[in-house]
């Protein structure tokens, strides 16, 4: 017969196996769910919550695509050729897709519905990109630059020469050796990793250039570094007698220039100027930009919003309030080198 006592201590080593079992079933599920998780593939040091700005590993060509140069290995496909004579690109069909190719040269967009994907643009002189009149534009995980940072750099990287380009999406490009990064009046610019500038004696760069007027402009979540001085990473236009409004600048990271963003305002004209949810760099200076964050910012404007913009990461943490933007009521008297 087994004893009591014997019984008691079998019972309770069971209970102890059933325990530690399912502990053990436990810490693999917690451990399973935990790893199936991936981690955010543009997790950075620097930033909002530590992630969500894109730099060189997520933007730009894609690694392992092989590209064909122009016009070593193909001269044209539907929609578009290259131009002997005046040694650039044209893209004159409605719905033409360049993917894959190596230009060294400007590409010049004539045509809507045109789609520019995994393209590497790399050229000197005036132009990268440019779009005439035109609609419905992607220019998207491409990388545009200058030839080198002096002399050989693009003086407009990706350009919307009139400022009239309708529907037009700037996404995840690596644009660097500028002296304008982008210039747009409207459209969406999203996810790009706009930095370096190239320099030539008496350039003013802009990591994105805004020329004014009122047609809708969103620029978000992208990283825009300018590491010189003249004059910013974000221009938002102010000219005399000229109203700016529906411009929104959202989460992005940004930093250098005299200030990282020139905000529209100058004439008492701008409106529906939003800026929201931004991350201004130290890297460059200790005030994101020479003298600020930010400058021309009319806060009594119509539907004008300055919200929720914070020091980035490595940084004091805290909002960076509105009493810190310069708001100078003139355009003129913005202290320029």
């Amino acid at each position: 017969m087994v004893s009591l006592k014997a019984r008691v201590l079998t019972l309770g080593l069971v209970l102890a196996l059933a325990a530690a079992s399912l502990l053990v079933l436990v810490l693999r599920a917690h451990r399973s769910s935990h790893s199936a998780v991936p981690p955010p593939s543009r997790c950075r040091a620097v930033g909002r919550r530590g992630c969500g700005f894109p730099d060189a590993r997520d933007t730009g060509v894609p690694a392992g695509i092989t590209l064909k140069t122009v016009p070593g290995q193909v001269s044209g496909g539907t929609g578009w050729s290259y131009d002997a004579a005046t040694r650039q690109v044209n893209v004159t069909g409605s719905g033409a897709v360049l993917r894959g190719l190596s230009i060294a040269c400007d590409l010049n967009i004539t045509a809507s519905n045109v789609t520019i994907d995994d393209d590497q643009v790399r050229t000197g002189g005036t132009f990268g990109i440019t779009l005439r009149h035109t609609a419905n534009v992607t220019i998207e995980n491409s990388t545009v630059s200058g030839r080198n940072a002096t002399r050989g750099r693009v003086d407009y990287a990706i350009d919307d020469l009139y400022s009239d380009s309708t529907g037009l999406v700037i996404k995840d490009n690596n644009v660097t050796d500028w002296r304008i990064g982008v210039n747009v009046a409207t459209g969406r610019v999203t996810g790009n990793y706009i930095h370096d500038p190239g320099y030539i004696a008496g350039d003013h760069t802009d990591g994105l250039f805004d020329n004014g007027g009122t047609l809708p402009l969103a620029v978000s979540d992208n990283t825009i570094l300018d590491r010189l001085t003249e004059v910013d990473a974000i221009f938002l236009a102010s000219n005399p007698g000229s109203p700016i409004s529906h411009k929104t600048i959202t989460d992005n990271l940004l930093a250098g220039g005299d200030y990282a963003i020139y905000a529209g305002g100058g004439y008492h004209l701008s409106s529906n100027i939003v800026i929201r949810d931004n991350r201004f760099s130290r890297l460059y200076y200790p005030a994101s930009g020479r003298y600020g964050p930010a400058a021309d910012f009319e806060r009594r404007g119509k539907g004008n919003v300055w919200s929720g913009n914070m020091w980035a990461a490595h940084a004091q943490p805290g909002d960076i309030r509105p009493g810190a933007v310069r708001d100078t009521g003139r355009a003129d008297i913005v202290p320029l080198p």
